[in-house]
Protein backbone atom coordinates (compact mmCIF):
# COMPACT_ATOMS: atom_id res chain seq x y z
CA UNK A 1 0.00 0.00 0.00
CA UNK A 2 2.85 2.40 0.87
CA UNK A 3 4.40 1.63 -2.49
CA UNK A 4 1.09 2.44 -4.27
CA UNK A 5 0.73 5.75 -2.42
CA UNK A 6 4.33 6.65 -3.22
CA UNK A 7 3.74 6.00 -6.91
CA UNK A 8 0.49 8.00 -6.91
CA UNK A 9 2.03 10.96 -5.10
CA UNK A 10 5.00 10.93 -7.42
CA UNK A 11 2.70 10.78 -10.42
CA UNK A 12 0.67 13.70 -9.12
CA UNK A 13 3.84 15.69 -8.47
CA UNK A 14 4.81 15.33 -12.10
CA UNK A 15 1.33 16.33 -13.30
CA UNK A 16 1.01 19.35 -11.04
CA UNK A 17 4.43 21.04 -11.37
CA UNK A 18 2.70 23.86 -13.17
CA UNK A 19 0.36 24.34 -10.20
CA UNK A 20 3.08 24.84 -7.56
CA UNK A 21 2.10 28.45 -7.17
CA UNK A 22 -1.46 27.43 -6.14
CA UNK A 23 -0.86 24.65 -3.58
CA UNK A 24 1.76 22.14 -2.58
CA UNK A 25 1.70 18.55 -3.84
CA UNK A 26 0.35 16.12 -2.82
CA UNK A 27 -2.36 18.42 -1.39
CA UNK A 28 -4.43 17.93 -4.54
CA UNK A 29 -7.52 19.82 -3.36
CA UNK A 30 -5.50 22.68 -1.89
CA UNK A 31 -7.19 22.53 1.54
CA UNK A 32 -3.90 22.58 3.46
CA UNK A 33 -4.20 18.92 4.48
CA UNK A 34 -3.04 15.65 2.94
CA UNK A 35 -5.73 13.03 3.51
CA UNK A 36 -8.04 10.50 1.82
CA UNK A 37 -9.66 13.18 -0.34
CA UNK A 38 -6.29 13.95 -1.90
CA UNK A 39 -5.83 10.22 -2.64
CA UNK A 40 -9.23 10.11 -4.29
CA UNK A 41 -8.25 13.18 -6.26
CA UNK A 42 -5.13 11.40 -7.44
CA UNK A 43 -7.24 8.45 -8.57
CA UNK A 44 -9.14 10.93 -10.73
CA UNK A 45 -6.10 11.21 -12.93
CA UNK A 46 -6.75 7.62 -13.94
CA UNK A 47 -10.27 8.43 -15.10
CA UNK A 48 -12.24 7.84 -11.88
CA UNK A 49 -13.43 10.32 -9.30
CA UNK A 50 -15.38 10.43 -6.04
CA UNK A 51 -18.17 12.32 -7.76
CA UNK A 52 -20.64 12.15 -4.89
CA UNK A 53 -18.08 13.29 -2.32
CA UNK A 54 -18.84 10.54 0.18
CA UNK A 55 -15.19 9.53 0.60
CA UNK A 56 -15.86 6.21 -1.15
CA UNK A 57 -14.81 5.55 -4.73
CA UNK A 58 -17.55 3.14 -5.88
CA UNK A 59 -20.29 2.46 -8.44
CA UNK A 60 -22.39 5.32 -7.07
CA UNK A 61 -19.84 7.71 -8.51
CA UNK A 62 -20.81 6.53 -12.00
CA UNK A 63 -24.49 7.39 -11.67
CA UNK A 64 -26.22 10.59 -12.65
CA UNK A 65 -28.34 12.14 -9.92
CA UNK A 66 -31.70 13.55 -10.92
CA UNK A 67 -33.11 16.82 -9.58
CA UNK A 68 -34.38 14.96 -6.51
CA UNK A 69 -30.93 13.60 -5.62
CA UNK A 70 -31.76 10.01 -6.61
CA UNK A 71 -28.98 8.08 -8.36
CA UNK A 72 -30.14 7.51 -11.95
CA UNK A 73 -33.62 8.48 -10.71
CA UNK A 74 -36.62 9.45 -12.83
CA UNK A 75 -36.62 13.09 -11.71
CA UNK A 76 -39.53 15.12 -10.33
CA UNK A 77 -42.95 13.60 -10.86
CA UNK A 78 -46.18 15.37 -11.80
CA UNK A 79 -48.20 15.96 -8.65
CA UNK A 80 -51.18 17.89 -10.00
CA UNK A 81 -52.48 20.12 -12.72
CA UNK A 82 -52.44 23.68 -11.40
CA UNK A 83 -54.22 25.55 -14.19
CA UNK A 84 -55.54 25.03 -17.68
CA UNK A 85 -55.88 28.19 -19.77
CA UNK A 86 -57.67 28.16 -23.12
CA UNK A 87 -56.85 30.72 -25.79
CA UNK A 88 -59.44 30.97 -28.55
CA UNK A 89 -58.74 31.76 -32.18
CA UNK A 90 -60.56 31.39 -35.47
CA UNK A 91 -59.88 30.71 -39.11
CA UNK A 92 -61.93 30.91 -42.32
CA UNK A 93 -62.37 27.61 -44.14
CA UNK A 94 -63.08 28.30 -47.79
CA UNK A 95 -64.30 24.77 -48.55
CA UNK A 96 -67.35 25.29 -46.37
CA UNK A 97 -67.37 29.11 -46.42
CA UNK A 98 -67.47 29.18 -42.62
CA UNK A 99 -65.42 30.66 -39.80
CA UNK A 100 -64.30 27.99 -37.27
CA UNK A 101 -63.40 28.86 -33.69
CA UNK A 102 -60.95 26.64 -31.81
CA UNK A 103 -59.26 26.64 -28.39
CA UNK A 104 -55.57 26.24 -27.60
CA UNK A 105 -54.97 24.86 -24.09
CA UNK A 106 -52.02 26.04 -22.02
CA UNK A 107 -51.53 23.77 -18.97
CA UNK A 108 -49.39 24.45 -15.89
CA UNK A 109 -48.26 21.46 -13.76
CA UNK A 110 -46.75 21.13 -10.31
CA UNK A 111 -43.69 18.88 -10.18
CA UNK A 112 -42.49 17.43 -6.88
CA UNK A 113 -39.68 15.13 -5.77
CA UNK A 114 -41.95 12.27 -4.73
CA UNK A 115 -42.33 9.04 -6.61
CA UNK A 116 -45.22 6.82 -5.45
CA UNK A 117 -44.77 3.13 -6.10
CA UNK A 118 -44.09 -0.24 -4.50
CA UNK A 119 -41.40 0.11 -1.82
CA UNK A 120 -41.39 -3.54 -0.65
CA UNK A 121 -38.19 -5.18 -2.00
CA UNK A 122 -39.89 -8.60 -1.74
CA UNK A 123 -42.66 -7.64 -4.18
CA UNK A 124 -42.68 -8.59 -7.85
CA UNK A 125 -43.12 -4.95 -8.89
CA UNK A 126 -40.63 -3.39 -6.43
CA UNK A 127 -39.60 0.09 -7.59
CA UNK A 128 -36.16 1.10 -6.26
CA UNK A 129 -36.92 4.73 -7.12
CA UNK A 130 -40.24 4.88 -5.26
CA UNK A 131 -40.21 7.30 -2.33
CA UNK A 132 -43.62 6.44 -0.88
CA UNK A 133 -45.82 3.35 -0.94
CA UNK A 134 -48.93 3.60 -3.11
CA UNK A 135 -50.38 0.19 -2.22
CA UNK A 136 -49.55 -1.29 -5.61
CA UNK A 137 -47.21 -4.08 -4.42
CA UNK A 138 -48.09 -7.53 -5.77
CA UNK A 139 -46.67 -10.97 -5.14
CA UNK A 140 -45.70 -10.21 -1.53
CA UNK A 141 -45.51 -13.27 0.71
CA UNK A 142 -47.32 -12.37 3.97
CA UNK A 143 -45.25 -15.07 5.70
CA UNK A 144 -42.02 -13.34 4.57
CA UNK A 145 -40.86 -16.66 3.04
CA UNK A 146 -40.84 -18.29 6.48
CA UNK A 147 -42.10 -21.88 6.62
CA UNK A 148 -42.34 -22.56 10.36
CA UNK A 149 -42.45 -20.88 13.78
CA UNK A 150 -41.31 -22.46 17.05
CA UNK A 151 -43.13 -21.48 20.23
CA UNK A 152 -43.14 -23.02 23.72
CA UNK A 153 -41.23 -26.06 22.46
CA UNK A 154 -43.55 -26.78 19.53
CA UNK A 155 -42.92 -26.07 15.83
CA UNK A 156 -45.83 -24.98 13.64
CA UNK A 157 -46.15 -24.92 9.86
CA UNK A 158 -47.20 -21.59 8.34
CA UNK A 159 -49.50 -20.90 5.39
CA UNK A 160 -50.20 -17.73 3.41
CA UNK A 161 -53.90 -17.25 2.66
CA UNK A 162 -54.64 -14.08 0.74
CA UNK A 163 -52.76 -11.26 2.44
CA UNK A 164 -52.60 -13.06 5.80
CA UNK A 165 -50.08 -15.47 7.32
CA UNK A 166 -51.62 -18.21 9.49
CA UNK A 167 -50.50 -21.09 11.66
CA UNK A 168 -51.42 -24.20 9.65
CA UNK A 169 -51.78 -26.17 12.88
CA UNK A 170 -53.73 -25.85 16.12
CA UNK A 171 -51.93 -24.46 19.17
CA UNK A 172 -50.39 -27.01 21.53
CA UNK A 173 -48.70 -24.75 24.08
CA UNK A 174 -49.42 -25.07 27.80
CA UNK A 175 -47.90 -21.68 28.66
CA UNK A 176 -48.91 -18.12 27.92
CA UNK A 177 -46.50 -16.02 25.86
CA UNK A 178 -44.95 -14.62 29.07
CA UNK A 179 -44.16 -18.14 30.33
CA UNK A 180 -46.98 -18.49 32.88
CA UNK A 181 -48.64 -21.91 32.99
CA UNK A 182 -52.17 -22.23 31.56
CA UNK A 183 -54.12 -24.37 34.06
CA UNK A 184 -54.90 -27.82 32.69
CA UNK A 185 -56.23 -31.26 33.70
CA UNK A 186 -59.29 -29.64 35.24
CA UNK A 187 -62.16 -31.83 36.41
CA UNK A 188 -65.54 -31.31 34.81
CA UNK A 189 -66.66 -29.24 37.77
CA UNK A 190 -63.50 -27.08 37.72
CA UNK A 191 -63.88 -26.54 33.99
CA UNK A 192 -67.51 -25.51 34.39
CA UNK A 193 -66.70 -23.12 37.25
CA UNK A 194 -63.94 -21.33 35.31
CA UNK A 195 -66.28 -18.48 34.41
CA UNK A 196 -66.69 -17.61 38.09
CA UNK A 197 -63.20 -16.09 38.02
CA UNK A 198 -62.64 -15.88 34.23
CA UNK A 199 -59.95 -18.53 34.67
CA UNK A 200 -58.13 -19.37 31.45
CA UNK A 201 -57.77 -23.12 31.01
CA UNK A 202 -56.66 -25.75 28.51
CA UNK A 203 -57.30 -29.44 27.95
CA UNK A 204 -56.45 -32.36 25.67
CA UNK A 205 -59.42 -34.13 24.08
CA UNK A 206 -60.64 -36.92 26.40
CA UNK A 207 -57.56 -36.17 28.54
CA UNK A 208 -55.72 -38.54 26.19
CA UNK A 209 -52.17 -37.34 25.43
CA UNK A 210 -52.21 -39.16 22.09
CA UNK A 211 -54.68 -36.54 20.81
CA UNK A 212 -52.23 -33.66 21.37
CA UNK A 213 -50.01 -34.14 18.32
CA UNK A 214 -52.79 -34.19 15.73
CA UNK A 215 -55.40 -31.94 17.27
CA UNK A 216 -53.53 -29.63 19.63
CA UNK A 217 -55.10 -28.39 22.85
CA UNK A 218 -58.57 -27.10 23.62
CA UNK A 219 -58.73 -23.65 25.28
CA UNK A 220 -61.64 -21.87 26.89
CA UNK A 221 -62.21 -18.29 25.74
CA UNK A 222 -60.86 -16.84 28.99
CA UNK A 223 -57.43 -18.13 27.93
CA UNK A 224 -57.92 -16.60 24.47
CA UNK A 225 -58.76 -13.24 26.03
CA UNK A 226 -55.95 -13.29 28.61
CA UNK A 227 -53.58 -10.31 28.27
CA UNK A 228 -50.57 -12.61 28.64
CA UNK A 229 -51.31 -13.93 25.15
CA UNK A 230 -51.73 -17.40 23.68
CA UNK A 231 -49.64 -16.66 20.58
CA UNK A 232 -45.94 -15.82 20.26
CA UNK A 233 -44.68 -12.27 19.83
CA UNK A 234 -45.69 -10.87 16.42
CA UNK A 235 -48.78 -13.10 16.30
CA UNK A 236 -52.28 -13.04 17.80
CA UNK A 237 -55.51 -15.00 17.94
CA UNK A 238 -57.54 -13.92 14.88
CA UNK A 239 -60.57 -11.73 15.35
CA UNK A 240 -63.96 -12.51 13.88
CA UNK A 241 -63.18 -9.96 11.14
CA UNK A 242 -59.86 -11.63 10.32
CA UNK A 243 -61.63 -14.95 9.87
CA UNK A 244 -63.96 -13.16 7.45
CA UNK A 245 -60.92 -11.87 5.56
CA UNK A 246 -59.65 -15.45 5.24
CA UNK A 247 -63.05 -16.69 4.04
CA UNK A 248 -63.38 -13.91 1.46
CA UNK A 249 -59.86 -14.69 0.20
CA UNK A 250 -61.22 -18.16 -0.54
CA UNK A 251 -64.14 -16.77 -2.53
CA UNK A 252 -66.89 -16.07 0.02
CA UNK A 253 -68.79 -12.86 -0.64
CA UNK A 254 -68.74 -10.08 1.94
CA UNK A 255 -72.49 -10.33 2.53
CA UNK A 256 -72.17 -14.07 3.14
CA UNK A 257 -69.18 -13.59 5.42
CA UNK A 258 -71.20 -11.23 7.63
CA UNK A 259 -73.95 -13.80 8.03
CA UNK A 260 -74.29 -16.47 10.70
CA UNK A 261 -74.71 -20.21 10.54
CA UNK A 262 -73.22 -22.02 7.55
CA UNK A 263 -72.19 -19.49 4.88
CA UNK A 264 -70.45 -19.48 1.52
CA UNK A 265 -70.05 -22.27 -0.98
CA UNK A 266 -67.00 -24.54 -0.75
CA UNK A 267 -64.82 -22.51 1.65
CA UNK A 268 -65.23 -25.17 4.34
CA UNK A 269 -64.02 -27.85 1.94
CA UNK A 270 -61.00 -25.69 1.10
CA UNK A 271 -60.18 -25.25 4.80
CA UNK A 272 -60.61 -28.90 5.83
CA UNK A 273 -57.60 -31.19 5.80
CA UNK A 274 -57.56 -33.83 3.08
CA UNK A 275 -55.95 -36.27 5.53
CA UNK A 276 -58.55 -37.60 7.96
CA UNK A 277 -59.70 -40.92 9.31
CA UNK A 278 -63.31 -39.76 9.13
CA UNK A 279 -64.99 -40.79 5.84
CA UNK A 280 -67.29 -37.76 6.03
CA UNK A 281 -64.40 -35.28 6.40
CA UNK A 282 -64.39 -34.45 2.70
CA UNK A 283 -61.72 -31.74 2.67
CA UNK A 284 -59.45 -30.75 -0.21
CA UNK A 285 -57.26 -28.39 1.87
CA UNK A 286 -56.59 -26.23 -1.17
CA UNK A 287 -56.25 -23.28 1.25
CA UNK A 288 -53.55 -24.96 3.33
CA UNK A 289 -55.51 -24.23 6.54
CA UNK A 290 -55.51 -27.97 7.37
CA UNK A 291 -58.57 -27.97 9.62
CA UNK A 292 -59.21 -31.22 11.48
CA UNK A 293 -62.29 -32.69 13.17
CA UNK A 294 -60.84 -32.40 16.67
CA UNK A 295 -64.12 -32.03 18.57
CA UNK A 296 -64.63 -29.74 21.58
CA UNK A 297 -65.14 -29.62 25.35
CA UNK A 298 -68.52 -28.26 26.42
CA UNK A 299 -69.23 -25.91 29.31
CA UNK A 300 -69.91 -28.88 31.60
CA UNK A 301 -66.49 -30.38 30.89
CA UNK A 302 -67.55 -33.26 28.61
CA UNK A 303 -65.90 -33.96 25.24
CA UNK A 304 -67.85 -34.27 21.98
CA UNK A 305 -67.63 -34.62 18.17
CA UNK A 306 -64.05 -35.79 17.64
CA UNK A 307 -63.94 -37.08 14.05
CA UNK A 308 -67.05 -35.12 13.08
CA UNK A 309 -66.38 -31.39 13.51
CA UNK A 310 -63.66 -28.83 14.21
CA UNK A 311 -64.18 -25.66 16.26
CA UNK A 312 -61.93 -22.58 16.23
CA UNK A 313 -62.11 -19.59 18.58
CA UNK A 314 -61.90 -16.01 17.40
CA UNK A 315 -60.67 -13.23 19.71
CA UNK A 316 -63.99 -11.37 19.37
CA UNK A 317 -66.53 -11.36 22.19
CA UNK A 318 -70.26 -11.18 21.56
CA UNK A 319 -71.75 -10.04 24.83
CA UNK A 320 -71.10 -12.85 27.31
CA UNK A 321 -70.44 -15.18 24.36
CA UNK A 322 -67.68 -15.20 21.71
CA UNK A 323 -67.52 -15.80 17.96
CA UNK A 324 -66.07 -19.05 16.61
CA UNK A 325 -65.81 -21.01 13.36
CA UNK A 326 -67.05 -24.53 12.77
CA UNK A 327 -66.04 -27.02 10.08
CA UNK A 328 -68.24 -30.10 9.70
CA UNK A 329 -68.01 -33.36 7.83
CA UNK A 330 -70.63 -33.39 5.08
CA UNK A 331 -70.79 -29.57 4.92
CA UNK A 332 -68.87 -27.61 2.32
CA UNK A 333 -69.54 -24.22 3.96
CA UNK A 334 -68.00 -22.56 7.05
CA UNK A 335 -70.09 -22.13 10.18
CA UNK A 336 -70.03 -18.81 12.08
CA UNK A 337 -71.57 -18.98 15.54
CA UNK A 338 -71.36 -17.43 18.99
CA UNK A 339 -70.83 -19.78 21.91
CA UNK A 340 -70.31 -19.94 25.67
CA UNK A 341 -66.92 -18.66 26.73
CA UNK A 342 -66.62 -21.82 28.86
CA UNK A 343 -66.40 -23.99 25.73
CA UNK A 344 -63.03 -25.52 24.87
CA UNK A 345 -62.18 -24.94 21.20
CA UNK A 346 -59.04 -25.01 19.04
CA UNK A 347 -56.94 -21.89 18.51
CA UNK A 348 -54.94 -20.64 15.53
CA UNK A 349 -52.57 -17.65 15.31
CA UNK A 350 -52.33 -15.03 12.57
CA UNK A 351 -49.41 -12.65 12.01
CA UNK A 352 -49.74 -9.08 13.31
Amino acid sequence: MKKLLTILFAFALGLNLSAQDECLNPDVNCDGYVNVYDLLGLLGYFGDEDLDGDGVWDSQDDCVEDECGICDGPGPQVLAVDTITFTTDSTFIEAISEWCVFAIPDTTFTFVCTNPGCIDPMAENYDPYASEDDGSCVGVDPCSNELTVTFDGYTYDLVAIGDQCWFAENLRNEHYANGDVIPGELSNGEWSDADDTNLGAQAIYNNDASNLTDYGRLYNWFAVDDARGLCPSGWHVPTDGEYMTLEMALGMSESEANGTGYRGTDQGTQMKSSASDSPSWDGTNTSGFSGLAGGYRNYGGDFYNEGYAGYFWSASAYGTYAWYRRLDGGYTEVGRYDGSQRFGFRVRCVRD
